[in-house]
């Protein structure tokens, strides 16, 4: 573990960004970070290029104290410093002998966090000391770890509620930690409830009265924590805390990734070493992956539909210059623009797509009108193309030949299923097919009436199409659409399927699951023998 970061390219001190993911984004509902998982997620943060890596509270819990024992020989950073959180000493106890504040440093980090209580009725209800003894610990804790060596920074809990309760004394915590020696004195809003404007007035203040320096610490629970922490920046804050794609208590933390954004690209400051901001949306779905967590589609910058782009408008206007309806060039933050084919496209939006699956429609105004035309017809019956680009380069590549292009053509199939007296159900399907002028039946069992189609289906191709062992389900979603009740409601099937190198999605509608479900089996297996490098007969 380095002790500090020696890579050139690191901007300098003035402004930091800190992150808390493996300490308050692991306090998210549903998180649970082993002690690999934590030293993975820090080598994806030091190499996105944050300042600083809170890594937990050593000694309030084994897995913590793990990490940063682990940390020392595992963890080589180049651009991150390691914190150790923890609290200000016992009321009435000795500093130098407080175990919490002893292992702080037998954590070794070169970098302490403490959280300290700036809120008067915190300090007397929960603390159950006085306003005196409280700074007395905040002192005395910022002095004992600066005297071992040890970078320090304060946060002050609760401080914008009580800076509202009683101002002078947050602000006499806060002249108390900085002239103990806290290089930083960060103003939490541990409850999550301020608003912009409420935040930027009281840091200018801050700022103004004590002369220390400031960072931000903003929960979401109004909704306002990256708006909260870019405010108080305004207003001077040069240290900013926040969690990858937002995690933590609650509802979550200021988001790492908006945040970062916004200063690199829209207040023009340098706070990741070079070209990590292209890094952004790859780390963001790594962090994800390990936490176990599907990414946000719709989060900020990162997500997936983040420059996804619908109506036949914006497409329009795209097509002549994609800047007129984006804030951003999504290659800057690592991602890409998407054109969603959907009843709501125009020639632009269909032109666009076809750019971006290889197809050049510009030249043919006939086809763009006759594929405009299918997709508005499909969508009239429940299909959706905007989650299922292979079944709408099937309906693209059909419209351009004239004929829909298939490796192997239905029968019929049929789906059996039997309730025994043990309770166990038995599945089995069964499919007739033509493929290559052959004609085939073929029979498969699984534990559902879809697992047997899709093995009957697999059994009876893959002689004719051995390219099929390479290909798998990887994931199925149904919907049932509006306009019927109950079981006699209109059924979409999702399926997304992969070949070991990428992933497509097909989709099926039908009035019955399990003909929509063979629908969306029959696009996945065609895409899929395309993507082989197959070409269906004539």
């Amino acid at each position: 573990m380095t002790t500090d970061a020696t890579d050139r390219t690191v901007p300098g001190d003035a402004f930091h960004v800190f992150d808390t993911t493996l300490r308050d984004g692991a306090q998210r509902e549903g998180i649970n970070l082993t002690v690999a998982d934590k030293l993975t997620i820090a080598r994806h943060l030091d190499t996105f290029g944050v300042g600083f890596i809170e890594g937990g509270w050593p000694g309030a819990n084994p897995r913590d104290t793990e990490f940063f024992a682990r940390a020392r020989t595992e963890l080589d950073l180049r651009h991150a410093r390691l914190v150790a959180f923890g609290s200000t000493r016992k009321a009435g106890a000795d500093v130098a002998a407080d175990p919490q504040v002893q292992a702080l440093l037998d954590a070794e980090a070169p970098v302490v966090c403490l959280v300290a209580k700036s809120h008067d009725r915190h300090v007397e209800l929960a603390l159950r000391t006085t306003l005196d003894e409280n700074l007395a610990m905040v002192r005395d804790t910022v002095a004992h770890l600066r005297a071992h060596g040890r970078r320090v920074f304060v946060d002050c809990e609760h401080f914008f509620d009580g800076y509202a309760a009683n101002p002078a004394y947050a602000l006499d915590v806060v002249r108390t930690a900085a002239d103990a020696g806290a290089d930083v004195v960060v103003l939490c809003d541990t409850n999550g409830g301020m608003l912009p404007a409420q935040v930027q007035a009281v840091v200018r203040t801050v700022v103004a009265d004590t002369g220390a320096r400031i960072g931000i610490h903003a929960q979401d629970d109004s909704g306002c924590a990256v708006a909260n922490t870019l405010a108080a920046v305004d207003a001077g804050a040069t240290h900013v805390q926040c969690t990858a794609n937002g995690y933590g208590e609650r509802v979550g933390n200021a988001n790492l990734f908006p945040v970062v954004a916004a200063l690199e690209l829209k207040y023009g400051k340098r706070v990741l070493p070079d070209g990590a901001l292209t890094e952004m949306t790859r780390t963001s779905h790594a962090i994800a992956e390990v936490v176990n967590l599907t990414p946000s589609t719709h989060q900020p910058y990162v997500g997936v539909s983040a420059f996804a782009h619908k109506a036949g408008l914006h497409a329009s206007a795209i097509k002549v210059d994609p800047d007129l309806y984006q804030h951003i060039d999504p290659d800057l933050v690592g991602n890409s623009m998407r054109m969603l084919v959907s009843d709501m496209a125009g020639r632009a939006s269909i032109e666009l797509k076809g750019r971006e699956l290889g197809y050049d429609l510009a030249g043919d105004r006939d086809l763009v009108g006759r594929i405009v035309a299918r997709v508005k017809e499909q969508e009239l019956k429940g299909f959706t193309y905007e989650a299922a680009d292979a079944s709408f380069e099937l309906l693209l590549r059909g419209e351009a030949a004239g004929a829909d292009e298939r490796f192997f053509r239905l029968e019929s199939w049929r789906t059996i299923t039997d309730q025994r007296a043990d309770g166990g159900v038995d599945n089995e399907a069964t499919v007739r097919l033509w493929a290559k002028g052959e004609r085939v039946i073929a029979t498969g069992e699984g534990n559902g009436p879809v697992h047997a189609l899709d093995r009957a289906l697999r059994t009876g191709l893959e002689q004719t199409f051995p390219e099929l062992a390479r290909i798998q389900l990887v994931d199925y979603k149904v919907r049932i659409l509006e306009g019927k009740q109950g079981t006699q409601s209109t059924t979409r099937v999702l399926i997304t399927t992969s070949d070991g190198t990428g992933e497509w999605s097909t989709v099926g509608v039908a009035d019955n699951v399990i003909a929509a479900s063979w629908q969306a089996l029959d696009d996945a297996y065609t895409y899929g023998l395309l993507r082989a490098g197959l070409h269906p007969e004539e």
